[in-house]
C-alpha cells in the first residue's frame, strides 16, 4: 500500500507533466503521466546518483529511449535538485532552454545520451552496460568494486518496433549483461492509435528468446509495490538482463474518460479522440480545462500551475542527500584503491578525464615509398595492432566482417561472458554479429559512459544501415570511430549493391562529423591520430579493399590539416585534388603531364572537414588562386564543387567486375585525368580567368 506522500509525489509528477506540456503548447504528456510511478520508485529507492556531481564515475545510468517522454526526465531531475529549475520546466521546448523537445546530453545535466529516434536508447543502454562490465572486469579487485553501477532504461511500444532495439537487445541477451534493466511502458498506444492495428506480438516471449529475464507488472498505474518488487528481483539476477513489462495507462486515461463521461468538459474543445476498435485514445495534449479537472481529481488546487509542495521536495532532496553520501563512500573506496593499486587508479582517472597517454602517437607506423603496396584496411589493422597496448580505452569490433574489415589485432580477447568459454569481460573485441545499426548505437552508449574509445567495422556501403545512430554520434559530440572498409567501386565484383557511391557525400554534409579517406600507410596512421585526438567529433574512416602504393610526400602530421600539397611544380597550370585510392592516379597523371611539359600540382585531401577548419591563408597556399582544380574520387562527385572546377568520379551506381575494369569503365584513370586536364586548361585559357572555388573564399 502506497503511503500518502508517495501517492502525492507520483500525482505531482503527473500534474507537473501536464503543466509543462501545456505551457509549451507542444510535447507529449501521456507517457510522463503514465510512467510517473516507475520513475518515482526508481529514482527515490534504487537509482544511485548525486545531483550535485551529475557525472561521477560510478553513478547508476538512466536512459530514456522513448525520448518524446522527456518531460518526465526533466521533472525528475528538477525534483532531485539537478541544475533544472522550475523556470527551466516552464521553458520546455523553447529556444535555448535546458529542456529541449528530446533529451540532449549537451544541454541538460543528468541526461546521459541524446535520444529521440525511437529505439536508439536501447542500443545506448546496452553499450553502457557493456562498458560497466568491461571496466569492472578490468579494474575491480577483491574488496574494491570500483565499477558496479546499474544501467536502467525506459522504452515503449515504438522503441520495440524499431529494428535497432531488436539488434541491441539480442546481443545484450547473448552477452548476459546482468546489470542492464529495462522498463517497458506497455500502454498499447502509438501515434496511429491502438497497437492492435500494427503491434500484437508477445514482447515478453520475444525477450525470453533473447535470453532476458522478464517480469510483468499488471497494474502499473496503482500497484507501486509490485514495481518496487520487480526492480529488486531484477537486480538479483546477475547473468541476464531484465525486462520489466509495466502495464500503464497513457495520460492516466481512466481519469480523462471519467471526466469525459461526466461531461466535465466539452468533447470538441478538449482532447483529440480517435476510434480504433471502439477504444478512445488521447493523441494530443490537454487544454487548461482538462488539466484543472485532472488536478481536482488528484487533490491539487486547479488554479495553481507548476505547484510542488515542500513535503514532496523534501522527499526527493532526502534521496539526493543519500546520493551524495553514496558518492562520498565511493570516493573513499577509490582513495583506498588508489593507495593499493596506483597504476590502475591513475589509468581510470586519465581515461575518464579524456586524456590520452603521453606519447601514444609515437607507436603509429610510418612508411616510405620503398615499402610494399598495401590496402588501407590492412594498414588500419597494423595501426590498431601498434597502438592497442598504448590505448587500453580502445575497444572495437565488427558486424560479422572481422576478416574483411581487419579490425581485430592478433592477440585480442573477445568480450564474452566467461561461461561461454569464448572470451571474458576483460575482452576488448566485440563480435556484434550482423547488426550494424545496433553496433553503432551501442558504440554511442559506450562512448557516453566514459573512459572508452569505441570503434566498429563494416563495409562503407552499410554505414547507412545504421545511419540514425551515426548521425546521433555527431549531434552528441562524442568520439566514435567508424572503420568502414571496401570504400569504393574498387571492391569490384560485388557490384553496385555493395559499392558506396553517395555515402561520403552524406557524411561530409553532416555537421560535426569527420570523414577520412587515407591514400597510404602514413595517411592511415595520420587518420587514427586525428580521429583519436578529436574528443567531440565522430570519424568515418573509409578504407580500400585493393592494395595502394606508399606515396612520396605523405606524412602522419599532414593529415591533421585535412589537405596538403603532396607534390608540385613551380608554377602549376592545373591542380589535381584527390582522396584515398585515387591519389596515386593523380600522381600518375601529373607525371604524364610533365612529359608533355604541362606543370601541375597534386593535393591529397584525406579529410575535407579538417581542411575546412584551416585558415584562408593556408587554403590559398594549397589551392593557388588562378589555377583550375580537378577532383578525382571513385565516388559521387556531389560536393566537390567546393574545392574544384571539374570532376572525375561517378554520377551513377557502380558495376560488377574486376576492379581495374570497373575503373576503366567509369574513366577513373590517369589517362582520362590527363585528357581532362588539357581540356580544362584550354577552357579557362579561352575564358581568360579562373573563378575562385568556395574553399578559396
Amino acid at each position: 500500500m502506497a503511503s500518502d506522500l508517495e501517492q502525492k509525489s507520483i500525482d505531482t509528477i503527473r500534474v507537473i507533466a501536464a503543466d509543462t506540456v501545456r505551457a509549451a503548447s507542444s510535447g507529449h504528456p501521456g507517457a510522463p503521466m503514465g510512467c510517473a510511478p516507475i520513475a518515482h520508485i526508481l529514482f527515490t529507492k534504487f537509482l544511485n546518483a548525486n545531483p550535485k556531481n551529475p557525472y561521477f564515475i560510478n553513478r547508476d545510468r538512466f536512459l530514456l529511449s522513448n525520448g518524446h517522454a522527456c518531460a518526465l526526465q526533466y521533472i525528475m531531475l528538477h525534483l532531485l535538485g539537478y541544475n533544472v529549475s522550475m523556470d527551466d520546466l516552464k521553458q520546455f521546448r523553447q529556444l535555448g532552454s535546458k529542456t529541449p523537445g528530446h533529451p540532449e546530453r549537451l544541454d541538460t545535466d543528468g541526461v546521459e545520451v541524446t535520444t529521440g529516434p525511437l529505439g536508439q536508447g536501447v542500443g545506448n543502454a546496452v553499450g553502457m552496460a557493456i562498458a560497466e562490465a568491461q571496466l569492472s572486469a578490468t579494474y575491480n579487485r577483491p574488496g574494491f568494486e570500483i565499477f558496479n553501477n546499474y544501467t536502467y532504461f525506459l522504452l515503449g511500444d515504438g522503441c520495440l518496433q524499431e529494428g535497432v532495439a531488436s539488434e541491441a537487445a539480442s546481443l545484450a541477451g547473448h552477452l548476459k549483461l546482468g546489470k542492464l534493466i529495462a522498463f517497458y511502458d506497455d500502454n498499447s498506444i502509438t501515434i496511429d492509435g491502438d497497437t492492435a492495428v500494427s503491434f500484437t506480438e508477445d514482447v515478453v516471449k520475444r525477450f525470453e528468446s533473447y535470453d532476458w529475464h522478464t517480469i510483468v507488472v499488471g497494474h502499473g498505474d496503482t500497484d507501486f509495490s509490485s514495481i518496487e518488487k520487480a526492480i529488486t528481483e531484477a537486480r538479483s539476477v546477475t547473468d541476464k538482463p531484465t525486462l520489466i513489462k509495466v502495464k500503464t495507462t497513457i495520460g492516466m486515461l481512466f481519469f480523462l474518460f471519467y471526466f469525459w463521461r461526466k461531461n466535465f468538459y466539452k468533447k470538441q474543445a478538449t482532447v483529440l479522440y480517435c476510434k480504433v476498435k471502439k477504444r478512445s485514445t488521447v493523441l494530443l495534449f490537454p487544454v487548461n480545462d482538462d488539466i484543472k479537472q485532472i488536478k481536482k481529481k488528484f487533490g491539487f488546487n486547479p488554479d495553481k500551475t507548476f505547484d510542488i509542495s515542500s513535503d514532496v521536495y523534501d522527499l526527493y532532496h532526502a534521496r539526493a542527500k543519500e546520493g551524495a553520501q553514496y558518492e562520498a563512500k565511493w570516493n573513499e573506496l577509490f582513495k583506498q584503491y588508489k593507495a593499493k593499486y596506483a597504476k590502475e587508479a591513475a589509468e581510470i582517472e586519465r581515461r575518464f578525464a579524456e586524456k590520452l597517454p603521453e606519447g601514444w602517437e609515437k607507436a603509429l607506423p610510418r612508411f616510405t615509398p620503398s615499402d610494399d603496396a598495401v590496402a588501407t584496411r590492412k594498414l588500419s589493422e597494423g595501426v590498431l595492432t601498434a597502438i592497442e597496448a598504448k590505448l587500453p580505452e580502445l575497444i572495437g569490433g565488427s558486424a560479422d566482417l572481422t576478416g574483411s574489415n581487419l579490425t581485430r589485432w592478433t592477440d585480442a580477447v573477445d568480450f564474452q561472458h566467461p561461461s561461454t568459454g569464448l572470451g571474458d569481460y576483460t575482452g576488448r573485441y566485440l563480435r556484434y554479429g550482423i547488426r550494424e545499426h545496433g553496433m553503432f548505437a551501442i558504440m554511442n552508449g559506450m562512448a557516453a559512459y566514459g573512459g572508452i574509445i569505441p570503434y566498429g567495422g563494416t563495409f562503407l556501403n552499410f554505414l547507412t544501415y545504421g545511419w540514425g545512430a551515426a548521425r546521433l554520434s555527431a549531434i552528441s559530440h562524442i568520439r566514435v570511430l567508424y572503420v568502414m572498409t571496401h570504400d569504393s567501386i574498387g571492391l569490384g565484383e560485388d557490384g553496385p549493391t555493395h559499392q558506396p557511391i553517395e555515402t561520403l557525400a552524406l557524411t561530409r554534409a553532416t555537421p560535426n562529423m569527420l570523414t577520412f579517406r587515407p591514400a597510404d600507410g602514413n595517411e592511415t596512421s595520420g587518420t587514427y591520430l586525428a580521429a583519436i585526438s578529436n574528443l567531440t567529433r565522430p570519424s568515418i574512416i573509409a578504407l580500400s579493399r585493393q592494395n595502394l602504393p606508399q606515396l612520396k610526400g605523405t606524412s602522419i602530421e599532414a593529415v591533421l590539416k585535412g589537405a596538403y600539397v603532396l607534390q608540385t611544380d613551380e608554377k602549376p597550370q592545373i591542380v589535381f585534388v584527390s582522396t584515398g585510392s585515387e591519389v596515386c592516379i593523380a600522381v600518375e597523371a601529373a607525371k604524364a603531364l610533365a612529359e608533355k611539359k604541362i606543370s601541375s600540382r597534386v593535393v591529397s585531401m584525406p579529410c575535407t572537414e579538417l581542411f575546412d577548419d584551416q585558415s584562408a591563408e593556408y587554403k590559398k597556399e594549397v589551392f593557388p588562386l588562378g589555377v583550375p582544380v580537378i577532383s578525382i574520387e571513385a565516388l559521387s562527385t556531389f560536393g566537390w564543387d567546393r574545392y574544384s572546377h571539374a570532376h572525375i568520379g561517378l554520377n551513377t551506381f557502380g558495376q560488377s567486375g574486376k576492379a581495374d575494369d570497373v575503373y576503366k569503365f567509369f574513366k577513373i584513370t590517369s589517362e582520362h585525368a590527363v585528357e581532362k586536364a588539357e581540356k580544362v586548361i584550354a577552357h579557362f585559357k579561352k575564358l581568360g580567368y579562373v573563378p575562385e572555388v568556395n574553399a578559396q573564399l
